[in-house]
């Protein structure tokens, strides 16, 4: 069997996981968002007391939500590109 016989995903199938991916990527992007605020405002509140490795604990964490942050919307923007690539083929 060839590679491309288990790559084939009819168009309706496609766009409906498609869609699921998306609303997965949404629901990631707004939970990064609320963490990093909250983390960033856990993180200036211990900057006050000077408290060495807590301190470095919070920005750990902040520096988890920027990850899951910039990889979600990395994802949302090549999906996007893709697809406005696919518009311009078809209007050709």
């Amino acid at each position: 069997m060839t590679e491309s016989e288990f790559l084939q995903i009819d168009k309706k199938t496609w766009n409906k996981w498609s869609f699921y991916i998306n609303i997965i990527l949404f629901i990631f992007v707004a939970l990064s968002i609320v963490l990093l605020i909250l983390d960033a405002y856990y993180a200036g509140k211990l900057s006050t007391y000077a408290v060495g490795d807590q301190l470095s604990q919070a920005w750990l964490y902040i520096g988890r939500d920027i990850a899951f942050l910039s990889v979600s919307l990395a994802l949302i923007f090549f999906q996007f590109f893709k697809n406005l690539r696919t518009i311009i083929k078809r209007s050709w």
